[in-house]
């Protein structure tokens, strides 16, 4: 990709090198707090501010280690492929009769977050929150997808940052609300389904996003379209659990087959419509 000479977005929140000490995710007052929030219906995060943080034992602890050149040039892409989002969104989600524009913060953590979603550890990888509307990402997924997936590059990064950023544009659209209303009535196969169409939208909005940045910017080298590609194959639910168990298990797809998410990503990069993104 080129992306150096590129705008760095400001909406970055660094929260690299804070740990967990104590009871953790796993602790007691964890679970008076999942219970208060399942109770009040609030997002985990918040009911843990309102309380300070009482009873859960939890303390950050800072790690003052200064950072390579290279994970710091990481973060820098980051900023940049953030930016080029905010540029493409606010440009045509207006031009399409949608709202305007309001884009996410990229919250960046070293192995466990919290969130208004709650404490989150960085195996379950990069991933959006609708209530506080933030991405998370832990920048040692990068390395994951280069040497446990096989998608090395940096489009396959900045293709894993923009599937976030469409999460938040549906969230922005009411998408959001509707699926988790909607997944409340389903059976668990029926809401793992409604899943799949959630995610394979986000991959066809990461596919606009490419198109825009692409045609306005000129960001795309030969081989870049086939390193998101890649990446969007790598991580297909057939794929995952065949390497992981041995078997597939399609009733409990949530993300979409290594195909489907493919079909999609490419539907979004090569014709940069949002309309054609219904996946639903």
């Amino acid at each position: 990709m080129r992306w150096e000479s590129e705008r760095r977005s400001d909406n970055v929140e660094d929260r690299r090198g804070i740990s967990w000490r104590g009871g953790g995710a796993v602790g007691g007052g964890a679970v008076v707090v999942a219970l208060i929030a399942a109770l009040l219906g609030a997002p985990p995060g918040l009911v843990r501010q309102i309380l300070g943080g009482a009873g859960d034992g939890v303390t950050q602890v800072r790690d003052p280690r200064p950072r390579s050149p290279a994970e710091e040039k990481l973060v820098d892409f980051v900023k940049v492929v953030l930016g080029s989002t905010e540029d493409v969104w606010t440009e045509i989600l207006p031009r399409a009769g949608r709202r305007k524009y309001t884009p996410p913060r990229l919250v960046l953590f070293t192995d466990a977050v919290e969130s208004a979603c709650g404490m989150n550890s960085a195996a379950v990888g990069p991933f959006y929150c609708p209530p506080d509307r933030r991405v998370y990402l832990d920048l040692g997924f990068f390395a994951e997808l280069d040497r446990r997936f096989g998608a090395p590059g940096d489009f396959a990064q900045a293709y894993v940052i923009a599937h976030e950023v469409g999460h938040h544009v549906q969230n922005l659209l009411g998408i959001s609300d509707r699926v988790q209303a909607e997944r409340a009535r389903l059976s668990e196969i029926a809401a793992n389904r409604l899943s799949v169409e959630t995610e394979l939208q986000a991959d066809c909005l990461a596919g606009v996003w490419a198109f825009h940045a692409n045609r306005d910017r000129h960001i795309l080298e030969p081989g870049d379209t086939e390193e998101g590609l890649r990446a969007a194959s790598a991580i297909g639910d057939d794929r995952l659990q065949k390497e992981a168990r041995g078997r597939v298990v399609p009733e409990s797809f949530t993300h979409g087959t290594s195909a489907q998410r493919v079909h999609w990503f490419q539907q979004g990069l090569s014709t940069g419509r949002l309309e054609g993104c219904d996946t639903f």
